[in-house]
């Protein structure tokens, strides 16, 4: 771009970060080095590959501005779990107000004479009325809404797409996921001919496995289509669709699939999109689908540190938009307020840390067909997002948990 100088900036830069364990390439060949000396090498590599990406900077200083620029690949990084090894270990120096300024002033001149570009394609920026319905499912649906054979890439082949269990023997990522599938019916104690509720059913894993090893009649809902087209074509190819029935709709309207109570309800990853403005209203849905005895599994991602800021607006726009982790304790409350006695708490910290570095391996095994399926800019979110969520499960950040409950 016309009239962009780089200097200015990796001179500031130098004045702002004298300690930095990474090195910054720039697209004139220009490099601004790394003064680490650890045994690891002197860190990551960002290559800044055009103006562009300082432009989103300046348009977005912070952590969105840097994800844009990454999401377009106007900046690269040659190893993104040193990175988040990175930001696990250096505490980068404060920088006071006149560095700031001085940051800026530089930013603008290696920008050039560019207007600040749009944001990239993949973002979402939810709209409408946080925890509608409508709202909703404009959010899960930019999620999941990607082909069916994307996700194929790097789940199993049950198309399970939450935490395996490995802690109880298991080799492979087919053995952990049956694993867990086995463990929720375990604790659910179904019976042949029973009736059970599968909200957030995905692509319908834990119905068919239900059904077909339990003898189970089982109602799935999501609020994604394609995600309800897969799930029934596998309950027939399992030959289980007459006793599995997916339906696309939100969990708040649940009631009226109900006809007579279920006699169990499994909830498996989808209590991370309910929020803390809905978890009561959440639970009292789930009771209110129960008769007395009728048992519940709660499975999904908690926060654990009560000081942890939450997820940045990275993750906001790109990954999950409007999810909302809470703490164990508030959802155990909102299950007590609502009329359930909680029974068993198990977490899985570790599992889903594995599960994960399973996922983010085979996606990278299958990049070109992942490219083709959804698309670079998605690709590289999905690529981020994987190894973020691991960073967060090993570092104690999050955590997820499987609480079983009996309706009083």
């Amino acid at each position: 771009m016309a009239f962009a100088r780089t200097a200015p900036l990796r001179n500031e830069l130098r004045k702002a970060l004298p300690e930095r364990p990474f090195s910054v390439r720039f697209w004139d060949g220009t490099e601004l080095p790394s003064t680490s000396s650890s045994t690891n090498g002197d860190g990551p590599r960002f290559t800044v590959r055009s103006p562009a990406a300082v432009g989103h900077a300046l348009r977005a200083p912070g952590q969105l501005g840097v994800g844009r620029a990454y999401v377009t690949g106007d900046l690269e990084v040659d190893d993104i779990d040193a990175v988040m090894r990175m930001l696990d270990e250096w505490k980068p120096p404060p920088i006071d107000g006149a560095a700031k300024g001085k940051l800026a002033l530089a930013a603008l001149a290696a920008n050039g004479l560019a207007l600040p570009p749009s944001p990239p394609r993949a973002e979402l920026r939810p709209q409408g009325t946080r925890r509608s319905k409508e709202r909703d499912a404009r959010s899960v649906r930019h999620h999941y809404d990607l082909p069916p054979e994307f996700f194929a890439l790097f789940l199993d082949e049950s198309m399970t797409y939450s935490c395996a269990i490995w802690k109880y023997g298991a080799e492979t990522l087919e053995q952990a996921q049956e694993q867990k599938l086995e463990l929720v019916c375990t604790k659910l104690g179904l019976k042949e001919g029973e009736r059970v509720l599968d909200i957030g059913c995905g692509w319908g894993s834990f119905a068919t496995h239900a059904a077909t090893r339990h003898g189970v009649n089982v109602v799935g809902i999501t609020l994604s289509e394609p995600q309800a087209r897969v799930a029934r074509q596998r309950a027939i190819d399992a030959g289980v669709g007459d006793e599995v029935e997916i339906r696309v709709m939100d969990y708040r309207d649940a009631a009226a699939v109900a006809g007579e109570p279920f006699d169990a309800i499994a909830s498996i990853g989808m209590v991370e999109h309910v929020g803390g403005e809905n978890i009561d209203l959440y639970a009292e849905q789930l009771a209110g689908l129960l008769p007395s005895g009728g048992r519940l599994l709660n499975h999904g991602i908690a926060r654990l540190r009560h000081t942890d800021p939450e997820a940045g607006p990275f993750s906001e726009r790109y990954v999950f938009p409007d999810a909302d982790p809470l703490h164990l304790s508030r959802v155990t409350l909102a299950l007590e307020r609502a009329g359930f006695e909680p029974t068993l708490a198990e977490g899985f910290r570790a599992d889903y840390a594995e599960t994960l570095r399973h996922w983010a391996r085979r996606l990278d095994e299958n990049l070109d067909r992942a490219i083709e399926l959804a698309g670079p800019e998605r690709v590289r979110v999905w690529r981020l997002y994987l190894r973020a969520a691991r960073n967060g499960f090993e570092n104690g950040f999050t955590s997820i948990f499987q609480v079983t409950a009996q309706r009083a």
